[in-house]
């Protein structure tokens, strides 16, 4: 039985039911309206007026009388509730099909997408109509089909892209063989070039791996200071003023986090040019502030930043293009966000925004989370 039968039924029970109910109200007061009218013929009669019949006779007429008039009261009453409540039946049955019919586009939505080759696609139910909960729904489905449709054009760019990364050097190294086989390269030069393509493979396959890792949910957390992670990955000559600023997360992801921040903004530098990394508290929130003195960026240019294996994201042969993309992806994970701004002296200014662990207190011992090293 499906829903607009369901609602039909109960429609029409309902209705019955009252029906019933009134029926019999009728009925009890149709009955004692009438004894009282029978109690005033079988009284004494006023003064000139005719004789009465005998009690017994007029009795027997009131019987007769009263089972005349609630038998044609239950008969007339029953065949007209009878008709009325087919007639509300197929009302409700006309009313439910009306109130469900943004559920049924919903359903066909949904089917079409799920049947369809581009499973993101672009279908979009976009109901109109008064703001109730069926709206919310087809609203709600809507953002979700919207957040699919990015989720795989972002799949699709990320499988290309790195179905390309990874086949350049697997390229380059036949390449390398091939020309050393028919020129004599001496074996130790060969040897070097393809330990640093192999290095920078490797480099390529763990920032992948990690990016996978950051954007799934995080099975465990522990009370993290973003002050003790920025002192652990910031090498000497980078400028610190690091307050205290404790979240609550994988200590493993945001140590990656804040040490990809920091090669990012050492690679991506001038000479003589510096880096500062900042940890402070806001209300409810903890701020990793990477700033440096790097060549100017277009503002518009400062998005795709993100992007995986976006080409201005890395130095050739020494980056992977992954960098920024695994600090969005771990910040995202741990309930938070990212932003970069473009200097206008040159430079970036990236800041991770993450919730404060309100929790506990003050933590000092946060460091030796990561005497253990990077697994």
């Amino acid at each position: 039985m499906n829903l607009r039968l369901r609602l039909t039924v109960l429609y029409g029970g309902l209705f019955l039911l009252a029906g019933v109910a009134l029926l019999g109200v009728t009925y009890l007061l149709f009955t004692r309206q009438v004894g009282q009218r029978v109690a005033v013929l079988t009284g004494d009669p006023p003064p000139g007026a005719p004789p009465l019949p005998s009690l017994d006779a007029l009795d027997e007429q009131a019987r007769q009388l009263r089972a005349a008039a609630a038998t044609s009261l239950l008969t007339q009453g029953a065949i007209a509730l009878g008709a009325v409540a087919v007639l509300a039946a197929g009302l409700g049955w006309l009313v439910a099909g009306r109130a469900l019919a943004p559920l049924r586009q919903v359903t066909e939505t949904a089917r079409r997408i799920a049947a369809a080759a581009d499973p993101g696609g672009h279908a979009r139910i976009a109901l109109r109509g008064p703001d109730d909960e069926v709206k919310d729904l087809a609203d709600a489905f809507d953002v979700m089909v919207e957040r699919l449709d990015r989720s795989f054009d972002a799949q699709r760019r990320f499988v290309a892209n790195a179905s390309h990364e990874l086949r350049t050097p697997l390229t380059l190294n036949r390449s390398l063989v091939e020309v050393a086989m028919r020129r004599g390269t001496d074996v130790r030069e060969l040897g070097g070039k393809l330990l640093q393509i192999n290095a920078r493979n490797e480099k390529l396959i763990s920032g992948l791996l990690l990016l996978a890792k950051s954007e799934s949910a995080l099975t465990s957390r522990s009370p993290v200071d973003l002050a003790a992670v920025a002192a652990q990955v910031a090498p000497p000559e980078v400028e610190r003023s690091l307050a205290e600023a404790v979240t609550s997360g994988d200590a493993v992801l945001l140590e990656r986090l804040a040490g990809n921040l920091v090669e990012n903004a050492l690679r991506h530098n001038v000479p003589g040019g510096w880096v500062r990394v900042t940890t402070r508290s806001v209300p409810g929130r903890v701020e990793l502030e990477v700033a440096n003195s790097g060549p100017v960026i277009p503002p518009e240019e400062v998005p795709a930043l993100f992007d995986p294996f976006h080409r201005r994201a890395r130095v050739a042969a020494e980056g992977t293009g992954l960098g920024l993309s695994i600090v969005r992806s771990v910040a995202h994970a741990h309930d938070g966000d990212v932003t970069a701004t473009a200097r206008a002296e040159g430079g970036l200014v990236v800041v991770v925004s993450l919730p404060a662990d309100l929790s506990r207190g003050r933590i000092s011992d946060i460091p030796a989370l990561f005497a253990r090293g990077t697994p």
